[in-house]
């Protein structure tokens, strides 16, 4: 935990906050900081800075905190992402949230198990968890927004042709041609499908709605180390 996210409730005043959570046992064990030692903070979806440890004990720590700087830049990107195996949900929205990705959709598909969407892993809440979780590592403030479509022709046919204009809208297919090209810095879409791709049926509808297949080349790529590299490869 780089960053120690504030939410409103912790404030005592407007710059002294109280934390007796999770939050104060990483500031006392983690960090092992000392009253007077100052720690990064900021307030979630707003400015960051530092706090002053004011007071410490085993139950609470008390901050007189200074917030004057931006969270950094998020990538222009959406990512619509086939719901990913409950196991592999943490990492994936970790890692959503640590690269700066502005938007995450996530999407149904025939590859995708019906019981995924009544795991308590895949819930909104525990979701934001994720995110907040990424958050505190790579030291932003601002949530990736976040949608859940459960159907997928409604999706494609209705939602994505508005959300894919303008945008340079791409899906990842290991059986196409066409490289995934590499630094943009256009406003993009960027689709992914489960583990195994998505079917013909939905890349013919995703290519319908606008999106280019693009492939990284040879090596079929775990989804949750294709998300990541794709990214990285988009807007390194």
């Amino acid at each position: 935990m780089n960053l120690i996210l504030l939410r409103p409730d912790d404030y005592l005043d407007p710059q002294r906050v109280r934390l007796s959570d999770a939050r104060a046992e990483q500031i006392r064990q983690v960090h092992r900081a000392h009253i007077g030692d100052s720690v990064r903070v900021g307030n979630l979806g707003g400015l960051m800075g530092s706090g002053v440890i004011e007071q410490l004990d085993d139950h609470a720590v008390e901050l007189r905190v200074t917030l004057n700087r931006q969270p950094p830049a998020k990538l222009p990107v959406t990512l619509v992402l086939a719901l990913p195996r409950p196991k592999m949900a943490r990492r994936i929205c970790r890692t959503v949230a640590e690269l700066g990705v502005r938007e995450l959709i996530l999407i149904n598909s025939y590859r995708v198990e019906k019981s995924y969407w009544s795991s308590p892993l895949l819930s909104e809440a525990r979701i934001q968890d994720y995110f907040i979780e990424g958050l505190q590592q790579s030291m932003d403030t601002v949530l990736p927004a976040l949608r859940i479509e459960k159907y997928f022709k409604p999706f494609v046919e209705d939602r994505l042709p508005a959300l894919a204009s303008n945008k340079r809208a791409l899906v990842a297919h290991p059986r196409t041609d066409a490289p995934c090209p590499r630094d943009i810095c256009d406003d993009s879409l960027l689709a992914v499908g489960p583990e195994g791709g998505f079917i013909p049926y939905e890349l013919e509808k995703l290519e319908e709605a606008g999106l280019q297949a693009v492939t990284l080349g040879e090596r079929i790529l775990k989804v949750e180390t294709a998300v990541p590299v794709l990214l990285s490869r988009l807007f390194s």
